[in-house]
């Protein structure tokens, strides 16, 4: 398994809001853009190409009360794009790294990646699990039916993107900072054999021994690791410009050393970043975060 070269990185920007159904969220890729990611990434020796951001219509109406799954069809449209662009990247042996934008881009980004990769490990950095279904969901944000969508569960017109037979197997999936869990979900994530890490797991067994765990996980017969980092994953107090913020979360050493942890093993062949809002955040700090693990992703070090 070989890990991304160092002339290879092209950022894709996804300003899509509509699967976390609230606004900000779109502004994610500049605000990570502009807390100095290009400047970072050519400092470690990388090369990067900027594709841009994808275009998304803001002209939307809002939904009807109780719609289980909201703006269904331009989040279909976006993450359709959004494979296109990933699979014509990396068939140019590109690495992908997309900035969002909520969660549900998620979809786009891993079945793009799936196209070029067989078999694909995935670590879901996020305090929720996002395996709802239009089922189960009590919100109707698609941004948490993300991951169910890319195991081969839920809507049609999400499942199907990239075509129904590219899709995660369970077993190569692993969850880490978790710690608001739907019923439906817990069921979903105990029948399909999806390994969760909690922040109870992390707390009793360090984050060391939670990564070399979850690195066996996704490693264990696949073709390349994708990393799936949302923000709310670490605690408020570190990165507070999330949509959905959940107290008790990972601390900024904590997601650092994971971070830090993945460069180390060269797992990684895809990443994406999301759920930044600057509308939310103090002072850009969630985007200096989200710039500063990515560095440590892309082998950043303290000395």
């Amino acid at each position: 398994m070989n890990a991304v070269k160092k002339t290879d990185i092209t950022v894709i920007g996804v300003p899509l809001h509509y699967g976390a159904d609230r606004k900000g969220v779109d502004l994610g890729p500049d605000a990570i853009r502009g807390a100095n990611l290009h400047e970072r990434l050519h400092a470690l020796g990388y090369a990067v190409e900027d594709a841009g951001d994808l275009r998304v219509d803001r002209t939307l109406q809002p939904p009807a009360p109780g719609e289980k799954l909201k703006y269904l069809a331009e989040i279909a449209r976006v993450n359709k794009e959004l494979y296109a662009a990933v699979a014509d990247h990396m068939g140019k042996g590109r690495f992908p790294l997309v900035l969002g934008g909520d969660h549900s881009i998620a979809i786009g980004t891993i079945k793009g990646v799936l196209s070029r990769v067989k078999r694909l490990g995935v670590i879901w950095f996020d305090a929720h699990t996002d395996v709802n279904t239009e089922a189960t969901t009590a919100s109707g944000n698609i941004h948490g039916m993300s991951l169910a969508a890319v195991l081969g569960y839920g809507h049609p017109d999400l499942v199907s993107i990239g075509g129904t037979d590219a899709k995660l197997r369970p077993e190569n999936v692993v969850i880490i900072g978790a710690r608001s869990v739907d019923p439906g979900e817990r069921a979903f994530l105990k029948e399909k054999g999806v390994k969760v890490f909690t922040m109870h797991d992390i707390d009793k067994h360090g984050m060391k021994q939670v990564m070399e765990d979850a690195m066996a996980i996704v490693a264990d017969g696949t073709d390349g690791v994708h990393l799936s980092l949302d923000l709310d994953s670490m605690d408020p107090g570190d990165a507070p410009g999330v949509g959905t913020p959940v107290t008790g979360g990972m601390s900024y050493r904590e997601c650092h050393f994971a971070m830090e942890l993945l460069y180390e093993r060269q797992l990684l062949v895809s990443a994406e970043v999301v759920e930044v809002n600057p509308m939310l955040d103090h002072h850009n700090k969630t985007a200096v975060a989200a710039v500063e693990l990515i560095g440590s992703a892309f082998g950043e070090r303290i000395l």
